[in-house]
């Protein structure tokens, strides 16, 4: 079965728009948790540190269960989930009066992040690579 062109746009925009949201964060979360820590230098490296950690576990522990879901219910509506989970990570990003918010946005984007697995397997299970995967 051929992926469809429109299903590869599809796919193409949401990893697009994951990796566009890793690249806009990247250098704007040191500069705002140094503002929300009132500019202690060591306190913000320490929670960079735990930011980029607990984001790391959250696409490590929701990457299988989005890819359950995805299985269940089909890739389009779970990835169309996680665009929405991202966006909502902007807005509590954006309007977060704490860290303790900025922290919770930050969870949000690690669980949503985990769509690109799930967005990018369409494509790579073609009928000509399964025997090669198989052994």
């Amino acid at each position: 079965m051929k992926p469809r062109k429109a299903a590869i746009t599809f796919i193409f925009i949401t990893v697009m728009l994951d990796m566009l949201a890793l690249g806009l964060i990247a250098p704007v979360l040191p500069k705002l948790i140094l503002n929300f820590l009132g500019g202690n230098p060591t306190s913000a490296a320490t929670w960079l540190g735990i930011f980029g950690t607990v984001f790391a576990l959250m696409q490590f522990f929701f990457s299988p269960v989005l890819g359950v879901l995805s299985d269940r219910f089909g890739r389009r509506p779970v990835i169309l989930l996680s665009n929405l989970g991202l966006g909502l990570d902007y807005i509590v990003m954006a309007l977060s009066p704490t860290i303790g918010w900025l922290f919770l946005g930050r969870i949000i984007s690690g669980i949503t992040a985990s769509s690109i697995p799930t967005a990018i397997l369409p494509t790579s299970f073609r009928k000509k690579n399964v025997p090669a995967l198989l052994g």
